[in-house]
């Protein structure tokens, strides 16, 4: 659990990005479900969007990618700029001349 923890550090290091993500995440994780649960919908949909848009503000601040946004590059093959994997296999052609 500690790597992740550092990991979340290390792209959060400017002192506002750090504190909008402090207010952005509770908003997101904590107060949306209960308002959800409270059936305060308009609130707590207010909450989650706000919450993101909080931690997204200190994205730009910061000058990196949300996590969110790195997932999505990954899952559909969109950043040119992620290392290549080393554990993905290769397949060579047995047999094949040149």
């Amino acid at each position: 659990m500690i790597k992740p923890i550092e990991n979340w550090l290390q792209r959060h290091k400017n002192y506002t990005s750090f504190w909008l993500h402090m207010i952005g995440i509770p908003a997101c994780f904590i107060a949306c479900p209960i308002l959800l649960i409270l059936e305060q919908w308009w609130l707590g949909g207010c909450m989650f969007f706000g919450g993101y848009a909080l931690q997204f503000i200190g994205h730009i601040i910061e000058g990196n990618r949300s996590g969110e946004e790195m997932l999505f590059r990954r899952i559909f093959r969109m950043d040119k700029t992620d290392p290549p994997n080393p554990h993905k296999k290769t397949s060579a052609r047995v047999g094949h001349r040149q």
